[in-house]
């Protein structure tokens, strides 16, 4: 009989509630003791407000809502028993506490959602989808982990596994009872049918590069030589004064990182120390953190001063990026007074012509040019629209999962047309179906599962 499990399914801190979560056979009796009666008998999914009670002295600790999920048909397919007390943090460890005198023990992370997953009220895919909705960094993310919560990577899957299963029959029939080679209008059949499932794999397979880019985002680097407005830039770019600006050169020493949205992707900003040759043994710690965070960025932006001739640092800087994927930020157009590019490359920056594709015009003091370096962040990446996306792929290990698939019917195709026998290329189809059936869960290995889960917040 598996143990009752608790833990408080609310951010930590104080709030206006903080919601406790028991979840297994002795929920209902934990929850009898805590409000001192022993008949209370909740009519389930209806809240109902009680007085919690400490054990010891029998003094009222809370006035809560206390609901009740009756198995199977709750979240975890147990009885649940969800408390919404005061968000005092002193108040909820003392609540759970008294429940795990009374047998309860703190639950993993996580160890709901696998609840549900063993007793067959989500599958894997779905799970994964509920940390996703949870992590989701934008309206977009939050969308497509609703979409794989609500079943459509699973609804998805199922046709494939459904015309794979169908095919091995046919394939393990034919080795058990059939003396001679499939006849050619069957063998055409099962290798058509082959095509089609691999051929679906790589259509989901190929949702991932967008899927990825909507959950994880990208991560952009501002880098320039000191003094030329990255800070600046940085704080126009948030709207906010989170960075130190000052014209004296050098002043950040350190990377600040924080997040906003363009166009429903999350982008991770990191300011840049200034670079250059300095003998401050701080400032030198801070070059070297740059220098490290361009080669981990996903684009770079690197700024120069428009008015002011490129310098020889500005070269070096830009002849260092140009294997990445970067842009040229030309702040202070304000000081000109032309805000034409082509002329501002041509008068102020000639030796930059080479770059003209990449250049992006702008004041971070006026805001001029802010809306296009935002575009042109996330144009390389190919989304502009991420409305008008469909399901994707969002999880590494769901791309991994089907790029295995595909390889592996792509391979027992070849050792059909190869005339290889039926039980060579059942080895294949049969790999295949176990990738298809990780993602979901039904092949998942228990210490995946576990590595899985062990991502899930603790109340989840």
């Amino acid at each position: 009989m598996p143990d009752t499990i608790v833990a408080l399914a609310t951010p930590t801190g104080r709030s206006g509630i903080g919601v406790i979560r028991l979840s297994g056979d002795n929920a209902l009796g934990i929850c009898r003791n805590l409000v001192s009666d022993q008949e209370f008998s909740p009519e389930p999914r209806k809240a109902h407000l009680r007085q919690l009670h400490d054990l010891t002295s029998g003094e009222t600790i809370d006035e809560s809502l206390i609901t009740y999920f009756r198995a199977p048909h709750s979240f975890t397919g147990e009885d649940v028993v969800e408390m919404s007390c005061h968000g005092s943090p002193v108040l909820l460890r003392q609540v759970i506490d008294i429940c795990l005198k009374l047998d309860a023990r703190m639950a993993e992370a996580g160890e709901f959602s696998l609840r549900a997953l063993a007793n067959g009220r989500i599958d894997l895919a779905e799970a994964e989808a509920i940390r996703d909705l949870i992590d989701s960094q934008s309206a977009a993310s939050a969308r497509q982990a609703v979409r794989q919560m609500r079943g459509e990577m699973s609804q998805s899957l199922q046709p494939l596994k459904d015309d794979l299963l169908n095919i091995i029959v046919v394939l393990e029939s034919a080795l058990e009872f059939v003396e001679d080679d499939l006849p050619p209008s069957q063998l055409d059949s099962v290798t058509s049918r082959l095509v089609e499932i691999a051929s679906e794999a790589k259509r989901l397979a190929e949702t991932y590069d967008a899927g990825h880019l909507i959950r994880e985002g990208l991560r952009v680097a501002l880098v320039g030589r000191p003094n030329v407005g990255k800070s600046s830039l940085f704080n126009a770019l948030l709207g906010s004064d989170r960075a130190i600006v000052a014209d004296i050169a050098g002043t950040t020493r350190d990377q600040i990182h924080e997040r906003f949205i363009i166009n429903d992707i999350p982008i991770s900003l990191i300011d840049t120390a200034g670079l250059r040759d300095t003998t401050d043994t701080v400032e030198s710690i801070g070059v070297e953190r740059s220098r490290a965070t361009i080669a981990d960025a996903d684009m770079v932006i690197v700024m120069l001063d428009a008015s002011e001739q490129t310098s020889d640092e500005d070269r070096e800087i830009l002849e260092s990026v140009k294997d990445l994927s970067y842009l040229v930020a030309l702040n202070k157009i304000d000081k000109l007074p032309s805000t034409d590019i082509d002329k501002i490359v041509a008068s102020e920056h000639s030796s930059l012509s080479y770059l003209r594709e990449k250049i992006v015009p702008l004041s971070a003091k006026t805001g001029e040019g802010l809306d296009d370096l935002r575009q042109a962040i996330i144009r390389p990446f190919g989304i502009q629209d991420v409305s008008t996306l469909g399901f994707l792929v969002t999880d590494a290990r769901h791309h991994d999962l089907l790029i295995r698939t595909k390889t592996e019917i792509e391979q027992s195709i070849q050792q059909l047309n190869d005339k290889m026998s039926e039980e060579i290329v059942l080895i294949g189809l049969h790999n295949a179906l176990r990738y298809l059936g990780e993602i979901t869960g039904e092949t998942t290995t228990e210490d995946m599962l576990s590595r899985i889960f062990s991502t899930f917040c603790i109340g989840k």
